[in-house]
């Protein structure tokens, strides 16, 4: 097996089956379940904070579920940043309010745009998170529609799910044994919207992805920017398992998420038939290995040493050489075990296949090898830090290597930039959900559904702008797919202006004035509006735009005309020409006698 990662895989004959989740931000004026505003907030505008520790509840059956299990492995001090329109509902000391109207019927609107099946009856659940992303220790949400359908290029794929719920408050700082979150971001409403495993290659995720994006947008009432849209991506291939991989922010990461994560789980399987045939099994046993490193020169470990912990070692019979094996870019089973360890509160593991390496020598690794007695086909497998966490590292590390025996765990997983992943948690399960009591549930009437407004579709709309304003395709997508095309409609039919101008005021100046450091966020709808009524009126030159925007984003309070004539774009009539003109070759007498008529350019470039 090559320890080098391949391309060209061949998704059909790997058997993958893939769905995504798309999460996204509405964009309302309350919370989803108290009135407090969704706008983003500066960390150091916070002015209290407070702090919880969360455990996991059992479900109504009585089970706990296994990923909430997980969390508590390791006990972490929760801290949030509290602010001025924190409110005791997301403090979790009061009981949420009736479910947001607003919410709700957007939420209703992107149902009907995916031809859902929407419920009767809207009931909030609550599903457990303890990862601290939550002060309740739950998020709400609710169930609003099932059983739609999108066309794409590879045939319909089934939208399975649609649900409304409170978005997670935002981590801001990890130090180990606590986490820092604010609650700025804590219940904004967020749709969650999740496919049928209809999704047959990584180019088809993305397309996927794409549309649905496409669809969020159109409705014009979902937020914009980074970290207001993520996605979440499901994937197996025969053989494997379903993993889910989380956080997916980049719609160009999306192909390589798939990718990725179908060659992680085909090398994966490769190394457990490599271990089968090997008879390769994993030690119940486990070794202190301290006095082995009393003196060493690894700095992780002599840190370790001096802060009281410990060196422990496990043993995997038959896995030498496999451990280091490469399953994705630069990550490897070795990293996948590490993930485990670093989950149990330890900074990762060292294992003989890169070893002598990180400040451990080769007598050491002898000594180790030793004292364990491994053969030559051996791995052994370290870890270091306090007793009880390293302890729990190594049982993680084990089980992790248990399970390179046998399959490819189903577990939820982080999305890296580079397109690869890192181990989270478990997969949840059922266990993990149970009803809202503080919510009252939500009839949805015919009446409702008949007064839902539903919007144009963005590709729609730019196929309109190509056909009747003359835009050229790319201007009328990136026009047809901005939150201003509204503004851009109002403009062109009441000034008689080219499209094309107002789209690059519209779209391209700001960005060109925001590198410059120019506070283009306070320019406002009328702002542009008054711009253009000087342009068609032809006061100004619509070259004169960009300096406008850039004086009037930099002094909001002037009015447009006020900021022409500051930057002197103000053109001037007839009558005052021929002042200048006089002026000028009243002031060039000698220079019109020298040279007669050979004086009209030097005084046409004075003029």
């Amino acid at each position: 097996m090559a320890n080098v990662v391949s391309e060209g895989l061949d998704y059909r004959a790997l058997g993958l089956v893939c769905g995504i989740e798309i999460h996204q931000q509405l964009d309302t004026a309350c919370k989803l379940f108290c009135g407090c505003p969704t706008k983003h907030r500066e960390v150091e505008e916070s002015n209290f904070e407070f702090f919880r520790y969360l455990r996991p509840s059992r479900s109504e059956l009585g089970e706990i579920d296994r990923a909430a299990l997980e969390e508590v492995l390791v006990s972490r001090k929760f801290v949030y940043k509290s602010y001025d329109t924190t409110c005791l509902v997301e403090a979790d000391e009061e009981p949420p309010r009736e479910i947001n109207q607003e919410a709700l019927e957007i939420s209703l609107v992107i149902a009907r745009l995916l031809n859902m099946e929407i419920v009767d009856e809207v009931q909030t659940m609550r599903k457990m998170v303890i990862d601290g992303s939550n002060t309740s220790g739950f998020q709400r949400t609710a169930y609003i529609g099932s059983r739609g359908s999108i066309n794409t290029s590879q045939g319909p794929v089934g939208i399975s799910i649609l649900c409304l719920e409170e978005e997670a408050a935002r981590i801001i700082a990890d130090n180990g044994d606590s986490l820092i979150f604010s609650l700025d971001r804590l219940g904004i409403p967020l749709v969650e919207i999740g496919t049928a495993p209809d999704i047959v290659s990584p180019a088809h995720a993305r397309e996927v992805a794409q549309y649905l994006g496409m669809i969020l947008r159109s409705t014009g009432r979902v937020k914009r920017g980074l970290g207001t849209i993520r996605q979440d991506v499901n994937v197996s291939i025969e053989g494997g398992a379903r993993v889910e991989v989380k956080g997916v922010q980049a719609l160009n990461l999306v192909e390589k998420i798939v990718e990725f994560e179908a060659l992680r789980q085909s090398r994966l399987l490769e190394i457990r038939d490599e271990l089968q045939r090997r008879n390769a099994n994993v030690s119940d046993k486990t070794w202190n290995i301290t006095e082995l490193f009393s003196d060493t020169s690894s700095k992780v470990i002599a840190r370790s040493l001096k802060g009281g912990g410990v060196v422990l070692a496990g043993l995997l019979t038959g896995f030498d050489g496999l451990v280091g094996k490469e399953i994705q870019p630069g990550r490897r089973l070795g990293t996948e075990m590490s993930d485990r360890a670093k989950r149990a509160g330890v900074g990762g593991i060292f294992h003989t296949d890169e070893l002598p390496g990180y400040g451990v020598t080769g007598a050491e690794v002898e000594a180790v090898r030793a004292l364990l007695a491994a053969g030559n086909g051996d791995c052994v497998v370290m870890v270091t830090g306090p007793q009880d966490r390293a302890e729990n590292a190594l049982q993680a590390v084990l089980v992790r290597a248990r399970e390179a025996l046998s399959c490819v765990p189903e577990e939820t997983r982080r999305a890296l930039p580079d397109g690869c992943s890192e181990y989270m948690r478990p997969l949840p399960g059922s266990a993990r959900m149970y009803p809202e009591t503080d919510v009252p549930s939500v009839v949805i009437t015919d009446e409702m559904l008949y007064q839902l407004k539903l919007p144009e579709l963005s590709t729609a709309r730019a196929q309109r702008f190509e056909r009747d304003l003359g835009l050229s395709s790319e201007l009328a997508r990136v026009m047809a797919a901005s939150p201003n095309y509204q503004l851009f409609e109002e403009i062109v039919a009441e000034h008689k202006v080219p499209p094309s101008v107002v789209v690059r005021a519209l779209e391209t100046i700001p960005i060109e004035l925001a590198r410059e450091g120019v506070p283009v966020s306070n320019l406002t709808d009328q702002h542009f509006r008054d711009c253009f009524a000087l342009v068609a009126s032809g006061q100004i030159a619509k070259e004169g735009l960009v300096d406008l925007l850039r004086t009037l984003a930099e002094h909001p309070e002037r009015d447009s005309y006020e900021a022409s004539r500051t930057a002197g774009l103000l053109g001037v009539d007839e009558a005052g020409v021929q002042a200048i003109v006089r002026a000028v070759v009243e002031s060039k007498l000698d220079l019109v006698r020298s040279k007669g008529e050979r004086a009209v350019g030097p005084l046409m470039g004075l003029v």
